[in-house]
């Protein structure tokens, strides 16, 4: 018998993990993938960004996908025919191993935007059941346990922080940088540096970064991304009253009595045996998706449309991340005021973020984060075979390849605006469809709100100028209705009314009296930022609350 039984290591999990067996608890932390310690981490694409060895093979586990079609109509199919895969990341520390690290607290304003902007129609906007002010200590904790590089600007949109200077120095920068500020400053735009969860000052263990420029969808060799595995399971997984327990797959959350989980069903992906794990209390922190998945299939006689659903909102108002990316180029015979030199010296980031249309005039806007195309040559290479529709091949090709590379820079900015949860944006299990653990998979209905669009285009028409003023060329704007893969959260949302939430304040189930859900499911809004900061600060404030109650 554990005391605490937490489902899931990436960043939600582990830090709770580490709160609960740093103050003695006995816990047990169930983790689907493997541990893959930083010295197996390669800058291997074919293995991290065209295999992905890290996810589930997609016809052994996968989602049902309903998306409306040209016609208006709704339609599903198997994310192995769409190729959209919703894994991310299953191992230790989870998808926080693969991030770029960008971290932004959510402004004040972010958790009451109800209050602050009224209803949108067909939109379930509610304000968030804690402010800013009970988050705040927890943003402040994460930045020195998690190692959060950047430099303060005093800007209408950034939010307060006690102390001004961050815990580490901001990482070093490309001197496009310079570019960057040179031309915002001739606009009037104000430039920001990007905080990162990237050491640039070595900690405990953990070395600092040493600028492969191979960040976003690789593991970190040198300890320095704030990844949960380094941050925090590193740390713990030795002790006595901690046991870490891998490649295996959590299919069923079991009551004793209608309002108290008992065990929680277990099959071991190695040996396929299954096995039962008893705790006092359980803690879920699986990715949103397989959150609500585990829920949904715990049910039972007492809990018949999913574990402690008598509100019925489980997986409802799901929510990702809108907005998209505008490409651009800066080219060699074309470059203003940076030597072509220094523009093309690898490794080095492109740490701005403009936030002077966070929020806009009677709605809520977003962010725009600067950064050079992904450092994935094999996909940039085969991009680049094609022209007007026809592969190109022997000169032509090498002359296309020669001038990509080493003639020009590519440059993109990705903008994050609210995704507005609807009713018609949820997550449910369908039995006609199950993976290799004979588990009913998820079936994800995708609705983006044509708010989300209107916000998106306008931060991209805001861009433009300033693209424009840096004389790049080929700038494209790609704006989808899709969400991305790699920001999800909602479907247990939390709040003070019992009829109208999954969790109360404290990410504790209305329903069942052991069971709290820490990742970022929780979340009604997500602001218009990465959620990670906010998923870890939330999960440090959960886990001292349950410390409190016991």
């Amino acid at each position: 018998m554990y005391d605490a039984i937490i489902i899931g290591s990436g960043a939600s999990g582990s830090i709770v993990a580490f709160t609960l067996a740093n103050a003695g608890y006995k816990i047990a932390i169930i983790e689907k993938g493997e541990y893959l310690h930083r010295d197996e981490f390669s800058k291997d694409e074919l293995a991290y960004t065209r295999r992905n060895i890290t996810t589930p093979n997609i016809f052994d586990e996968y989602h049902i996908i309903e998306y409306l079609d040209s016609n208006g109509k709704w339609v599903s199919k198997p994310s192995y025919e769409l190729g959209y895969s919703f894994f991310n990341g299953n191992i230790v520390g989870g998808s926080s191993n693969f991030m770029s690290g960008m971290f932004h607290r959510m402004h004040p304003d972010d958790f009451r935007l109800l209050d602050k902007y009224g209803e949108i129609k067909d939109a379930n906007v509610v304000n968030w059941a804690i402010d800013y002010q009970e988050l705040e200590s927890y943003y402040d904790q994460v930045e020195k346990l998690v190692g959060i590089s950047g430099r303060y600007h005093p800007h209408a949109y950034e939010p307060p922080r006690k102390k001004q200077s961050f815990s580490y120095p901001p990482t070093k920068e490309n001197q496009v940088v310079s570019l960057i500020d040179k031309s915002a400053k001739e606009l009037g735009i104000t430039t920001l540096t990007t905080p990162r969860a990237i050491l640039t000052i070595p900690k405990d263990s953990r070395d600092s970064c040493y600028y492969s420029n191979f960040c976003g969808s690789y593991g970190c060799s040198s300890g320095a991304k704030g990844s949960g595995m380094e941050a925090f399971i590193s740390k713990i997984h030795h002790m006595p009253n901690v046991s870490l327990i891998t490649n295996t797959q959590a299919i069923k959350l079991h009551t004793s009595k209608s309002d108290t989980i008992e065990y929680v069903e277990c099959i071991d992906r190695v040996t396929k045996q299954h096995k039962k794990l008893y705790a006092k209390q359980f803690i879920l922190a699986a990715q949103a998706h397989e959150s609500v998945r585990l829920l949904l299939n715990s049910s039972s006689k007492e809990h018949p449309k999913g574990l402690g659903n008598s509100s019925n909102m489980l997986g409802k108002n799901m929510i990702y991340s809108a907005g998209g990316v505008i490409t651009a180029s800066l080219h060699k015979d074309s470059l203003k005021d940076l030597e072509f030199s220094q523009l093309m010296q690898e490794g080095l980031f492109v740490n701005r973020s403009i936030k002077d249309w966070y929020f806009l005039d009677g709605y809520k806007g977003g962010l725009a984060e600067f950064m050079f195309a992904p450092q994935s040559i094999i996909a940039k290479a085969s991009k680049y075979n094609i022209q007007n529709g026809h592969l190109i091949w022997g000169k032509a090709l090498d002359d296309m390849l020669e001038f990509r590379f080493h003639k020009q820079k590519s440059l993109r900015v990705e903008i994050f605006n609210d995704w507005l949860p609807n009713d018609e944006c949820y997550m449910s299990v369908d039995e006609r469809y199950k993976d290799i653990y004979g588990m009913p998979v998820g079936k994800l209905r995708l609705y983006s709100h044509p708010h989300n669009q209107k916000v998106a285009y306008n931060l991209a028409d805001k861009i433009k100028p300033l693209l424009k003023q840096m004389n790049c060329q080929n700038i494209q704007t790609n704006i989808s209705k899709l969400p991305p893969p790699n920001l999800i959260a909602g479907g247990c949302r939390f709040g003070d009314d019992t009829k109208k939430s999954y969790l109360d304040k404290n990410c504790k189930s209305h329903d069942i009296s052991n069971l709290f859900v820490v990742d970022a499911s929780f979340m009604p809004t997500g602001g218009s930022v990465p959620y990670t900061w906010t998923i870890y600060a939330n999960a440090l404030r959960v886990a001292k609350y349950l410390l409190l109650s016991q």
